[in-house]
């Protein structure tokens, strides 16, 4: 924090020395530090962390990418990170906004958008969970998260998660809204592991149907190497979205996961934006779904 002396001198007299009735006012003054609890996102520097798409559409599918985003706010000094680690997998989904944007446009459906890095806060971790915040993720450390305090964690919270928790919670509450899927994106390896899988769905309970959406990706996709939970599986520790907002409400859903080798370019993007508008939209419609 840092703090400013301002002196002020005031004399009610003509005498070049000062008299009893002279004196010197000093004014100590608080200026804004780099505290990360003070205003934490700098209007007209730091994006609001919510980019929500289509908003007034009607569709019943919402589309959501908890992981979009690889912004820093401003006053956290990219978390002591260079730029070449802020472009890893750590930091985001690689590929996964441009896939959930394309989507989104074929299904003319609401799509929720975090534009900030997991690194900052993931969205698709509960508030104070270990993995909420993390100090080092795949072997790299974060050192602006190493130490963070209760009051610049909740600060976090305040002005990342709390917004994007209350546009989901929002949408998903909609009555026309009957299913959900959330786009991510995988490393290819993790640590010394091999993640042979093109795409993974991700389900736990019967009414996600998501045996079902797995079972005609196969039909469809004959040739490609298809992971039922997998890389990951559907946990309350270590997910948000889905435990939360589209489990409580049994709508049909998943958590797609999306080799980030496939899309490293605007043309892997857009195929894979199309198998996911062909896959849904056939799901959708086998469900009786009148979208899209």
């Amino acid at each position: 924090m840092k703090y400013v002396l301002q002196i002020r001198y005031k004399i009610y007299s003509k005498r070049p020395l000062l008299q009893k009735q002279d004196y010197v006012e000093i004014i100590v003054t608080q200026t804004k530090g780099n505290r990360q609890h003070d205003n934490l996102l700098v209007a007209g520097s730091d994006l609001d962390p919510v980019l929500v798409k289509n908003p007034r559409s009607t569709a019943s599918v919402a589309i959501i990418c908890e992981h979009a985003g690889q912004n820093i706010p401003i006053g956290l000094n990219n978390l002591g990170l260079s730029q070449a680690e802020r472009d890893l997998h750590i930091a985001y989904d690689i590929g996964a906004g441009k896939v959930a944007t394309l989507l989104s446009e074929k299904l003319q459906c609401a799509l929720i958008l975090q534009r900030y890095s997991r690194l900052v806060i993931d969205c698709n971790r509960a508030p104070g969970s270990a993995q909420s915040i993390p100090s080092v993720s795949d072997s790299v450390v974060i050192p602006q998260n190493v130490h963070i305090s209760p009051t610049d964690r909740r600060a976090r919270e305040s002005a990342i998660f709390d917004p994007y928790a209350k546009e989901c919670q929002a949408r998903i509450s909609q009555n026309h809204i009957r299913f959900a899927f959330s786009i991510h994106s995988f490393t290819p390896k993790l640590g010394d592991t091999d993640r042979p899988w093109d795409i993974g769905f991700l389900h736990r309970h019967s009414h996600s149907q998501g045996d079902q959406l797995v079972r005609l990706a196969k039909h469809l996709w004959p040739n490609l190497t298809i992971g039922e939970n997998q890389p990951y599986m559907i946990e309350d520790a270590t997910d948000w979205f889905i435990p939360v907002c589209a489990e409580p409400r049994a709508l049909p859903h998943s958590l797609i996961e999306i080799r980030n080798d496939h899309l490293l370019n605007d043309r892997g993007c857009h195929d894979w934006a199309e198998r996911l508008f062909i896959l849904l939209s056939t799901f959708m419609e086998d469900h009786n779904d009148p979208d899209p």
